[in-house]
């Protein structure tokens, strides 16, 4: 039977260590560490996300600002937005919600964010630091997930780590972070030939492909750590990558959706807004 590895109490953790320390930045610098949101258009999911990462940057004691444009603001004012907040001296963390209405360019409003403010750890010089294994900005999940199993101390150096999927956003970056802790890691996505075999293999799992219960027990090693990405709505409510009731019985330590991942990568991005305070004042 698997330790369920609790998100929810391990981002408290994290979120109460920064309390003290945005407290000594204060004190050092003299002002307040500033996260400025962007929403636009009324994705009801959305606005969720945009609400919980606005009251967790006021549980740290950081300053957050919320700029809402409607669902036909045009990619100009958008834009314009984000360009303004790049100036702004005032602000240390600029996060775009995604995804955009229909019509803007993603790629081209992430461009216009600083990589320097870049709390969401996407822009191409901050992934490409992280590559070369130097100081950067890295995205809140695989940074969430890399940080759940330090906190559980779970061995990486020489273990065979499996990542499912490729995306920009987790499957690529936690590649990097678990080659850098020593991992020997392979990703697998949905052209991979064996999967199954490959997922067998793996110590240590991470499934981020997007499809519900996707891993099932058969697809694990025994005692192997699973960490489940996945948030999937389906009828019977949210359920991860993973089956979880199955895969617990085999596996030493297993994440559960919701109340895994979820809740870490939301204090991770207040801590990525805290490095990036620091960086400002000490570049």
């Amino acid at each position: 039977m698997a330790e369920i590895i609790d998100g929810k109490l391990l981002a408290l953790k994290v979120k109460d260590k920064l309390k003290s320390k945005v407290v000594e930045f204060k004190n050092k610098y003299g002002r307040d560490i500033v996260l400025s949101v962007v929403l636009v258009g009324d994705n009801p999911a959305s606005q969720v996300y945009v609400r919980n990462k606005l009251k967790a940057t006021e549980y740290v004691g950081m300053k957050s600002l919320s700029f809402v444009l409607p669902e036909n603001a045009s990619e100009n004012q958008v834009a314009e937005t984000v360009k303004s907040l790049a100036v702004d001296k005032g602000v240390d963390g600029i996060l775009v919600q995604l995804p955009l209405p229909k019509g803007i360019d993603e790629r081209k409003i992430l461009k216009l964010i600083p990589p320097e403010k870049d709390v969401d750890g996407f822009l191409a010089e901050n992934v490409g630091k992280l590559m070369l294994g130097e100081e950067t900005t890295v995205a809140c999940t695989p940074f969430g997930v890399l940080t759940m199993l330090k906190e559980n101390n779970i061995e990486l150096s020489g273990k065979n780590a499996v990542v499912i999927g490729r995306s920009n956003i987790v499957g690529k970056p936690m590649a990097m972070l678990l080659l850098k802790e020593n991992c020997t890691v392979t990703i697998c996505h949905s052209k991979t030939v064996n999967l199954k075999e490959m997922c067998s293999n793996a110590d240590i799992l991470i499934a981020a492909i997007g499809k519900p219960l996707f891993v099932t027990a058969d697809m694990v090693k025994p005692g192997a750590v699973v960490i489940d990405v996945g948030i999937n709505r389906t009828e019977k409510g949210i359920v991860g990558d993973v089956d979880f009731e199955n895969v617990k019985e085999k596996v030493s330590f297993i994440s559960p959706v919701p109340g895994g991942v979820g809740p870490m990568t939301i204090a991770m991005l207040l801590e990525n807004t805290y490095l990036c305070a620091l960086r400002r004042e000490n570049c």
